[in-house]
């Protein structure tokens, strides 16, 4: 058993790992940023991107699918946060057009998941 990775049930969901996949995209290009400029925002970027996959993560550990699914949702808004912080980013010349592009292009298939998840889940309760 040493050396065996034990895989978490949340870690087998590909909305995590697109969730995980945007944010390694997303902290490679605030490392990119100048230091000491802009904290405050880039502090509230890697909030938001990271509190995709962490709702992801945490909601997978409820227990009732009714909580799974308020977890996802929070998952969602903080992936919108991260798409509106983006066009800051784009606007103050901090992400150029092509890193917001590239962005975008992890985010939709996540918010495609996320919401395909959420609609399974409110289906399967009622």
């Amino acid at each position: 058993m040493v050396g065996e990775k034990f895989v978490f049930s949340f870690e087998k969901l590909e909305v995590y790992r697109l969730a995980i996949d945007l944010a390694d995209a997303i902290f490679e290009l605030l490392d990119r940023l100048p230091a000491n400029k802009h904290l405050r925002i880039i502090g509230q970027m890697e909030a938001a991107v990271s509190s995709v996959s962490q709702n992801i993560a945490e909601g997978k550990g409820r227990q009732y699918k009714k909580e799974f699914v308020q977890f996802l949702y929070i998952a969602e808004g903080s992936l919108f946060e991260v798409l509106a912080l983006c066009e800051l980013f784009q606007r103050r010349k901090l992400f150029s057009e092509a890193d917001v592009a590239i962005i975008r292009q992890l985010a939709e298939p996540l918010d495609r998941k996320l919401r395909g998840l959420i609609n399974s889940l409110r289906e399967r309760q009622g």
